[in-house]
């Protein structure tokens, strides 16, 4: 087994690249690289865009198309904790599909959580609702939503080693921004597909079938992603682990054993990544449209124009973590975000657009800071034989403490206490990341094999 120590780089010497010579020059390696990134990029794209339409819909229609005896507010959470329900499976996701990445490859995994993910989406939007099958709509509606999330459990992980694991070591948070990159792209793919049908469509026709169209879009997004992930090949880094025969008999248990603290802090270091994320959009656009009477188009319009935020904190902090470190950089977004959780709500109940849009940008641009450097730092914190098992479960994990319980706590909140209540929860979340990451080393100089 190798040693998952830290070893520091010689500045001095030169970072070897590896070279195919070929009728075009030695671009072979160069080019395999850039294959891997966008195909990172897009999986996760794919993946997350069929999560997050599943998000704008819980806020906006499948409380009335699912749960139409329930008043307003407990439709409204019926909604969200079906929602939740995927952030349950998630951690069963990285189990299940962490097993197989750690024991037979990445590649082959993340082709079978491609197809789970997609397929479980596109399915949603030809579930009927209450009106044709009674209770057995919102039960299927949970059956669906817990294969989502069993399949993204397994996206992440393999996407980020599927970069990590390919890259020279001083790229490693360069190559990981991509599939980092993943989740803005696929939330503004899924907003910009519902404010496009709620601005063409009449509400009637939006809440009768509109809303299912861009479920039904993941049929061809899954043939898409799927042709760009068959043309990858499995990552050194694992090929070598096979090559030894030194593949973990139980990945989980192995992480369990041997890297606990790395666990519970980096799923804790998480945490505000995903509450901040979903309180500012799951959560706040329902809290806009119905609380404070935004129109929908155009709290979906200013949700658009966050995603820029998001991708620009994700894309400045991943790249800058290569010469920073990965540890300063997420330290510097869960401060950042403690902040604004106290500024978010305030600048929301004006109910004026650019305030709105800066509400919510500034705070997916905190959560990008926070998000764009895990995709390196999570999977550098575990050795080689238990590393897609060890970074997915610590990132859902946080999925679960941040994402799961961020809209219900919030709607409970705002009812109870008001709008105040839940920005003092956004920054309770910061401080508990912030605390995690202290217990944290720094990563950047690792070597991945071990």
């Amino acid at each position: 087994m190798h040693s998952d120590a830290t070893s520091a780089a010689d500045p001095a010497k030169p970072f070897p690249v590896a070279t195919v010579s070929g009728p075009g020059g030695d671009t072979a390696v160069p080019e395999r690289l850039r294959r891997v990134a966008v195909a990172s990029f897009i999986g996760t794209a794919i993946e997350f865009y069929d999560f997050y339409i599943y998000g704008t819909a819980a806020a906006l229609v499948l409380n009335q198309a699912f749960f139409p005896t329930l008043d307003p507010v407990n439709a409204t959470l019926a909604s969200f904790s079906t929602y939740a329900v995927a952030f349950a499976a998630r951690p069963l996701g990285s189990v299940v599909f962490g097993h197989f990445g750690d024991r037979v490859g990445r590649k082959s995994v993340l082709v079978a959580s491609l197809l789970l993910m997609g397929l479980s989406t596109a399915l949603v939007g030809l579930l009927p609702g209450y009106g044709t099958l009674g209770v057995w709509a919102p039960l299927l509606l949970v059956l669906l939503r817990f294969l989502q999330g069993i399949g993204l459990g397994g996206e992440w992980g393999g996407a980020a080693l599927l970069a990590v694991e390919h890259a020279p070591k001083r790229r490693r948070g360069l190559y990981a921004a991509f599939p980092q990159l993943g989740p803005s792209v696929g939330f503004f793919a899924a907003t910009g597909v519902f404010w496009l049908l709620s601005a063409v469509l009449e509400d009637g026709a939006f809440r009768s079938w509109g809303w299912r169209v861009p479920f039904l879009l993941s049929f061809l997004l899954v043939a898409v992603g799927l042709f760009v992930r068959l043309k990858i090949s499995e990552t050194p880094v694992f090929a070598k682990v096979m090559d030894a025969r030194e593949a973990s008999k139980v990945p989980a248990l192995e992480v369990l054993r041997r890297y606990p603290r790395e666990l519970l802090l980096g799923a804790g270091g998480m945490v505000v990544a995903y509450g901040l994320f979903y309180t500012a959009t799951t959560y706040c656009l329902a809290y806009a449209t119905g609380t404070l009477g935004v129109p929908r188009d155009t709290m979906l319009a200013l949700s658009l124009v966050a995603c820029l935020f998001l991708a620009a904190g994700t894309w400045l902090a991943a790249t800058r973590s290569d010469g920073a470190g990965r540890r300063k950089l997420v330290l510097a977004g869960t401060a950042a975000s403690a902040v604004w959780g106290l500024i978010l709500f305030p600048l929301l109940d004006t109910g004026r657009p650019v305030l709105i849009a800066v509400a919510i940008g500034g705070a997916l641009f905190c959560m990008g800071v926070v998000y764009g450097p895990m995709g390196a730092y999570l999977p550098e914190l575990f050795g080689t034989t238990v590393r897609y098992s060890g970074a997915s479960l610590a990132y859902n994990l946080g999925g679960v403490l941040g994402g799961a319980v961020s809209p219900l706590v919030a709607t409970r909140l705002q009812a109870a206490f008001g709008s105040g209540s839940v920005g003092w929860y956004v920054t309770a979340m910061a401080v508990v990341s912030l605390v995690c990451v202290l217990g944290l080393p720094e990563t950047r100089e690792r070597e991945l094999p071990g």
